[in-house]
């Protein structure tokens, strides 16, 4: 049936009980629940690229920590995520990209492959075709560096004495966003040393060099780098040996329980090799247990083995709990219980980097892995407290429930930017001088405000209820409807992309209820429907974040289609409209007709985003918890906006 045919029909006009659903909502429901594991938790794979499990190799074969089994299951990952042109990339529909190219040619190398090998072979055609390993990421040559393949002089200097400017000055490593400020950190010590892991192979040379290319940066910062160069030149006394004991202090103050650094990757691999480099041996308990823990990120089945470049068990259990909830499920049933048990456990109670610049603030908050107490943030945080509040619980109640949540608002409250929006883990993360650093190539260093992330917030206040959150709430509204892009379109920050924000924006202001948003989410709506497919389905490729031909256009998927479900039904919210209505009806039709004999969905694509332009992710769980939840909302419409307020 064609949009065209549905949005002619009168018969659905406004939120309507759906319950010829009931059985698909039903069966995606058992599915959800098979899926939660014994602890009360839910966590799908987070696919991303092969350079995080090309990475992994090579740390291995540097650090002598290498298992032959593990690196042959590794190559018939790295095997089958070859494209037909050699290359490998960021996502799908993206061209072969030249640095996760290089990457993984010296990765298969490293392992043994010959050079005689096709997809070795076909790679390294690839790179040269391309511009060879001057037209890489700065990072990529930083490997091969690390691997004695490519001259550290020709690299950025990463200065181990910027970790002693005081975390409240401007140029201190806490103006880089949090994920960068950790990765930066070991890379001053392994630059600062020139470290290098020497590899049996390739030789170098293996990979052309290309033509010179333009140095990267500004004439200033040439000139910073040059008079750094001669600075690091002089004797390894003084100031440089007390920056690399504090760089090294840095490091190990700020591994996790687990023994993880941030729960991401890049700082965990950098910061193990940082270690080695200081002169820890593989033995000593900090390398022992970041090795140890890495291995928990691994993968290994008939696809082969691949990294994870982190874990989502926070967000995942959080948006799974709210899904069912919403879909039927009583507060008092098993798995809710077990899961509301499980995601208390995870609250962090300790201060962690954000706190550098808040000292007076109390911690309170989620992370989005199982531990990752230096860098809560705030979206997870928001989507706990909406699961909690879904699940009966109310702030400020003496329950661990009631406490957790009371502690979390408070922290939210004091996490708020001056300009009224919320970004992921920092307050005003916005000194700009950062991302034209030589070495800020590859991806975001810098942490703004995003709608995506403050409407999750609003959502949060409006559930959570209070007249103390009043304030902060309505300055991050006031940011929120001056987002809005163009005629209804909202920039999706951690999913792809305008119709994940806008998903977002559209329900927290239906959550809040206020009649002044009723045009905004008309608009909203609208722009949803202008952009949906036939056959009701809505995609939206990562391109869209490379060029704006592609925003609001793609193939669909069930995340997005889910998504943009939420958004048309919270646009009829407050207020009727036929054609909104024919939409959300066109695209419940489409997930239901999508919908796997299992009862779940799968995305084929891409739908989650790291860094815009730069690295991608599928979320496993995505492609099932979201239409649980759209679905879920049109056989009991009105039961998600329940709110304190």
């Amino acid at each position: 049936m064609t949009l065209d045919l549905i949005s002619e029909s009168p018969s659905w006009e406004g939120l309507e009980p759906r319950q010829d659903l009931k059985p698909a909502l039903d069966r995606a429901v058992a599915n959800l629940l098979s899926r939660q594991l014994p602890d009360g938790s839910w966590m799908g794979e987070l696919e991303s690229n092969a350079a995080i499990t090309a990475e992994y190799l090579l740390m291995c074969r540097f650090l002598g920590v290498a298992n032959p089994r593990r690196e042959a299951s590794a190559l018939r990952y790295l095997r089958h995520e070859q494209r037909p042109d050699g290359s490998f990339g960021i996502a799908p529909e993206v061209a072969g990209d030249i640095s996760i190219t290089a990457e993984v040619f010296v990765a298969m190398r490293a392992i043994g492959v010959g050079l005689d090998d096709p997809g070795v072979a076909a790679a390294r055609e690839f790179v040269a075709r391309h511009g060879g390993v001057r037209a890489t990421r700065v990072f990529t040559r930083i490997w091969l560096a690390l691997g004695g393949l490519w001259p550290w002089h020709e690299l950025p200097v990463v200065p181990p004495e910027w970790v002693l400017i005081p975390g409240n000055r401007i140029g201190s490593i806490y103006d880089l966003a949090s994920w960068a400020r950790a990765t930066t950190v070991p890379l001053a010590i392994l630059r600062s040393l020139e470290t290098v892991f020497s590899l049996d192979q390739p030789a170098p040379g293996e990979l052309p060099a290309g033509p010179p290319v333009p140095a990267a940066g500004t004439l200033t910062w040439k000139s910073v780098d040059r008079l750094v160069r001669i600075y690091g030149k002089l004797p390894k006394v003084g100031l440089r040996r007390l920056a690399l004991a504090e760089a090294e202090r840095w490091i190990l103050e700020h591994q996790e329980e687990d023994g993880s650094w941030a729960g991401i990757q890049p700082p965990w691999v950098y910061g193990l090799m940082a270690l080695v480099a200081r002169g820890h041996r593989l033995s000593d308990p900090p390398v022992r247990r970041g090795l140890d823990a890495l291995e928990s990120f691994g993968i290994d089945d008939e696809h082969g083995f691949r990294l994870q470049a982190c874990v989502s068990p926070v967000w995942d259990t959080a948006l799974a709990l709210w899904a069912l909830l919403d879909a039927g499920l009583p507060p008092e049933h098993e798995a809710v219980r077990r899961a509301v048990d499980w995601l208390l456990a995870r609250e962090v109670k300790k201060p962690g980097d954000w706190a550098v610049h808040l000292p007076d603030v109390a911690p309170g908050g989620w992370p989005f892995e199982f531990y990752n107490d230096q860098y809560p943030d705030t979206d997870d945080t928001a989507v706990v407290l909406c699961a909690l509040a879904a699940a009966g619980h109310r702030r400020g109640d003496r329950t661990p429930a009631g406490e957790a949540m009371e502690r979390a608002l408070r922290w939210l409250v004091a996490m708020q930017g001056s300009d009224g929006g919320y970004a992921a883990f920092d307050a005003d993360n916005n000194r700009h001088w950062v991302e034209r650093l030589p070495i800020s190539d590859f991806g975001e260093v810098l942490d703004p405000p995003s709608p995506d992330v403050t409407a999750h917030v609003v959502e949060a206040f409006t559930r959570c209820g209070g007249r103390d959150l009043a304030l902060a709430k309505w300055r991050a509204v006031s940011w929120l409807r001056g987002a809005e892009e163009g005629e209804g379109a909202y920039f999706g920050r951690w999913g792809v992309n305008y119709v994940y924000g806008g998903a977002a924006v559209a329900t927290a202001l239906a959550t809040l209820g206020e009649y002044a948003d009723r045009e905004r989410l008309l608009r909203l709506g609208r722009w949803v429907r202008e952009h949906q497919h036939q056959d009701g389905g809505f995609g939206e490729s990562v391109l869209s974040y490379h060029s704006p031909e592609h925003i609001g256009r793609g193939a669909a998927t069930p995340s997005q289609t889910a998504w943009a479900l939420l958004a048309l039904e919270s646009a009829l919210h407050l207020g009727s409209d036929a054609q909104l209505a024919g939409g959300a009806a066109a695209a419940a039709d489409w997930l239901v007709a999508s919908q796997e004999p299992d009862g779940g969905w799968t995305d084929h694509l891409f739908t989650g985003t790291g860094f815009p332009r730069a690295f991608y992710l599928r979320y496993q769980m995505y492609a099932t918890v979201f239409p649980v939840m759209a679905l879920a909302r049109l056989v009991y419409p009105g039961r998600a906006l329940a709110a304190e307020d």
